[in-house]
């Protein structure tokens, strides 16, 4: 198959960062999609709440530059003068979804070293678990970092759960496969047990994928400037649902064709929150500090560090492997009634308890691309965009 990663094989075109992977659940690679009889119900047909797509609702226009790398993530131990360094970063659009699969391989590294003191440098997605896996194995941990939640890059994500958006390029995918299935049936068992908890931090939400055309004669071209990517989706697909095909009275966009798919969300500002307080209360130490050189680490009291700076190893370490990828997103007034994920051409829409974050998708220009000021014009027009596709 010519298609992207685990959601995107499902047909739709890629996208940035998690959202990409909204259309994908919705088209089963295997096939596993099938014709849903119409609930009984008074009206005949399933009811969704309208979405507020309106310029005037931006609340905020968010950019990040995601830390990709044609091989896929560095997870790896380097001797640096006093110290072992363990490398954890270069996932793409996967950070948050592959955090604590991937942190578990950087701890099983650390361990090597049999020491009980370690340091943790960078406080996103991949510091954060690296920091309370450590802790969890009896270490005491100190985690350094420039920014904090919620200024780290890893809080502009759009959080949902996409273990290969943009995880390597297509000719590596054969030497990362049994890694990153690793990777992904940890972090999804992690997951899954942290569903129900207060705050609703990580939960299943239903999202419809909409085409103009019937699915089946429907084009999904690639994204021109950018690589074909790994597709590892055949391994898990023991731990997704399938998604199912929604038609007459039960379609409730009967516009378009329809495709109901399910998928994991992180109401992520809780969730950050909710990483910080399980560290802090488990006697974690957080130092405020930026470095611009890695002999500035010798000076630390750790002799071995999990490196999770994410984009930010390009410049401390001079990894000139990793590649940005420029994503933006808008985020709308929450709207608590609206609980479900769309995907419609070239704009998805995740809910969170937060607000309602629309991202366009497929767009060229993203690749190797740094710049992240945000573009709010762009983001306006999208919205509008949004509306009157929705107004069908």
């Amino acid at each position: 198959m010519k298609r992207r990663h685990f959601f995107q094989q499902m047909g739709l075109p890629l996208a940035a960062a998690s959202l990409a992977s909204l259309a994908s659940a919705a088209e089963s690679a295997h096939g596993n999609t099938s014709r849903e009889t119409p609930p009984q119900c008074d009206d005949g047909g399933l009811k969704l709440a309208p979405v507020n797509a309106r310029a005037d609702r931006i609340t905020g226009v968010y950019t990040c530059t995601r830390p990709f790398r044609l091989a896929g993530p560095r997870i790896e131990m380097e001797r640096l003068g006093q110290k072992h360094i363990v490398h954890n970063y270069g996932h793409g659009g996967s950070g948050w979804s592959l955090s604590w699969g991937s942190s578990m391989q950087a701890l099983r590294l650390a361990r090597t070293t049999h020491v009980r003191e370690l340091g943790v440098i960078g406080c996103g997605a991949l510091g954060l678990t690296s920091a309370l896996l450590a802790q969890r194995a009896g270490m005491s941990v100190r985690i350094y970092a420039r920014e904090l939640p919620p200024d780290v890059a890893s809080m502009r994500a759009t959080g949902l759960w996409t273990p290969d958006s943009r995880i390597c390029d297509l000719s590596h995918a054969p030497l990362l496969a049994k890694q990153w299935e690793e990777m992904t049936r940890y972090s999804h068992a992690m997951y899954q047990s942290m569903l129900g908890l207060p705050g609703n931090p990580v939960e299943w939400i239903e999202g419809y994928s909409l085409s103009s055309e019937p699915f089946e004669r429907a084009s999904h071209p690639g994204v021109a400037d950018e690589p074909d990517y790994g597709e590892f989706g055949d391994s898990v697909a023991d731990l997704r649902p399938r998604s199912v095909e929604l038609t007459g009275s039960v379609n409730p966009f009967p516009a378009y064709s329809t495709r109901r798919f399910s998928i994991m969300r992180f109401n992520i500002s809780y969730y950050a929150r909710m990483l910080m307080a399980d560290f802090l209360g488990m006697g974690g130490k957080i130092v405020v500090r930026d470095f611009s050189h890695p002999r500035e680490l010798q000076r630390l009291p750790e002799p071995t560090l999990i490196n999770a700076t994410g984009y930010g190893a390009k410049a401390l370490f001079g990894d000139d492997s990793v590649i940005p990828v420029r994503g933006q997103t808008a985020r709308l007034i929450p709207q608590p009634e609206v609980n479900y994920a769309l995907r419609i051409r070239n704009i998805s829409m995740v809910p969170r308890s937060d607000g309602l974050i629309i991202q366009e998708i497929g767009n060229t220009g993203d690749f190797n691309n740094a710049d992240a000021t945000p573009d709010r014009a762009a983001s306006e027009s999208l919205v509008a965009s949004l509306a009157d596709l929705l107004k069908a």
